[in-house]
């Protein structure tokens, strides 16, 4: 079957854990490496994802975005659509095993080489050979790839596999003569609208526009991105030190001279896995003995009378000054069918569930027990995000009034993933590509990697459905099943959703961030709002 370039709905397979937004410029003064007061460079904070590891894409670099320093094959736009970005059309087989990509001739490389089919050849074997270090794109599923002429590449599958395309949006291309191992680390080359000009580890990066970039060169001429702590980077904004700071939902009621309060809109859902299992000792893949489980939450009917008895919205009002959504589920804006039904607020139907299945306050604490376990439970929250931690504390005030107790804590990653198996956690998820749903849903990844399944969630017909879904030959089928996978873990509450969270920046007034190239943003630690930066233009 033929893919059109442009037009195609992106359905289930919306490629990418990214999304779009700004920075400022103008008067305000430049920080860093900046030029104060100059009309063509910006300096942004962005969160701490640049400095998490190597710029490199065969690394798995830059795994919130696209269209950066290294483009793919294929992007997203804000349509929810597929088209090209190196490749200016595709087609798919009809068993689904090979996709024939064809290429936008004339392009080069940052080094002035040109782009050919032999560099996309180079840049999928090269990850196939390291797959292990690229967590972010899995071509397991890739048996061979194939230039089949200067400027046709050629993918031949093992087996069905329905979200190889977000593959393609993911996986930018680097030069497969001028490509390095070592230097890629701080200075990647590629095809994209920026290219480095210098990186400092955990202090900045700086990028310059592509002058020969084959859709034309950005307007902003220099940006520079630092690294610093939200309450750092706040306070340089109101001092004039940032073009573009990303906030907290907390800061929405703050306001910044010269600057404007951008809050975009975003499939990155809040939520609180609660573990599923009985507690006990779980033995993973590799022999090691993990305890795993709660008393409490092991109760389907505590987690369906967390789910159906909160108010999110009350909640989200008393955590984030009422900026975000109330979530049921990762569909409220996902595409992988339609979403879910909404339901909350129901209190005296939550009681009634708990006092009916044994749940009783016998001694008159106000919390409930059940055969002499207070129903009563940790909620833990990164000691560096202020916002999870009100966003716990505002749901464990709410749910006193069913019965229920929550200690909220706050702590470090380390400790949290040793603790995530056991009690509640809250996070943040959220990701075009469905393969989301096999990660935090399917059985076999609980206990493979500390971020896989906390919930310790398993049901055989969600398994299969996921299966199902990822071994598709066609998008219709694969979308029915993850939707079908979607309905049927509903049922199960492994986790309370709370909020579809609405990123916040802090914007320079002088700035235009292109609101209409914008995607809803992913997960992405405030990096999503970089990708459509080459259309930022200064006003």
């Amino acid at each position: 079957m033929k893919i059109r370039t442009k037009g195609m709905l992106l359905g289930i397979f919306a490629a990418l854990a990214i999304a779009l937004a700004g920075c400022g410029a103008g008067t305000r003064k430049a920080g860093a490496s900046g030029e104060a007061g100059a009309s063509d460079s910006i300096v942004c904070y962005v969160g701490h994802g640049f400095w998490d590891g190597s710029l490199d894409p065969i690394k798995g670099g830059f795994p919130y975005g696209y269209g950066f320093v290294n483009n793919g094959l294929v992007q997203v736009n804000c349509k929810s659509e597929y088209e090209g970005s190196l490749a200016r059309s595709w087609e798919v087989s009809e068993d689904s095993l090979v996709y024939t990509f064809q290429l936008r001739e004339g392009v080069k490389f940052q080094d002035g080489s040109g782009f050919t089919a032999e560099d996309v050849a180079f840049t999928y074997k090269t990850v196939m050979e390291n797959q292990g270090q690229n967590g972010e794109v899995d071509l397991s599923k890739v048996e061979k790839v194939e230039a089949l002429g200067e400027y046709s590449v050629q993918f031949t599958l093992k087996e069905p596999f329905s979200p190889f395309l977000d593959c393609t949006a993911q996986l930018g291309i680097v030069p497969s003569k001028g490509y390095d191992s070592v230097s890629f680390d701080k200075m990647p080359i590629g095809t994209g609208p920026w290219k480095v000009v210098q990186y400092d580890a955990e202090q900045q990066l700086i990028v310059e526009a592509n002058e020969e970039y084959f859709e034309g060169a950005p307007g902003i001429k220099r940006v520079t991105f630092v690294d610093m702590d939200n309450e750092a980077a706040f306070s340089n904004a109101k001092s004039g030190q940032l073009d573009v700071v990303m906030v907290q939902p907390s800061y929405a009621a703050e306001s910044v001279e010269g600057m404007h309060l951008e809050e975009m809109e975003t499939i990155d859902v809040r939520n609180i896995s609660l573990p599923c299992r009985k507690p006990g000792i779980f033995t993973n893949a590799e022999g090691e003995e993990v305890e795993v489980g709660n008393a409490v939450t092991s109760d389907v009917v505590v987690r369906k009378a967390l789910s159906i008895g909160i108010d999110r919205e009350e909640v989200i009002k008393n955590a984030f000054h009422g900026v975000g959504k109330p979530a049921k589920g990762w569909a409220n804006n996902l595409i992988w069918g339609e979403p879910m039904e909404y339901e909350d607020s129901k209190a005296e139907e939550a009681k009634e569930l708990l006092e009916g299945n044994g749940w009783v306050d016998t001694d008159g604490d106000g919390i409930r027990e059940k055969d002499g376990v207070k129903c009563a439970f940790e909620v833990y929250t990164p000691s560096d995000e202020q916002d999870r931690y009100l966003l716990a504390a505002a749901v464990a005030e709410h749910v006193k009034g069913l019965g229920i107790s929550i200690e909220v804590k706050q702590t470090t990653w380390d400790e949290i993933v040793t603790k995530a198996y056991t009690q509640g956690v809250v996070w943040g998820f959220g990701q075009f590509s469905p393969m989301a749903i096999d990660n935090q849903f399917r059985s076999q990844h609980f206990t493979v990697q500390p971020y896989s399944n906390p919930s310790g969630y398993g049901n055989a017909l969600v398994d299969g459905l996921i299966e199902k879904a990822i071994s598709a030959n066609n998008q219709e089928s694969a979308i029915g099943a993850w939707k079908e996978a979607q309905e049927a873990y509903a049922q199960d509450y492994p986790y309370l959703y709370l909020v579809n969270i609405e990123h916040c920046y802090f914007v320079s007034d002088r700035l235009d961030i292109s609101a209409d190239t914008q995607i809803p943003h992913p997960h992405g630690h405030g990096i999503p709002i970089i990708c459509n930066m080459k259309d930022w233009k200064l006003k």
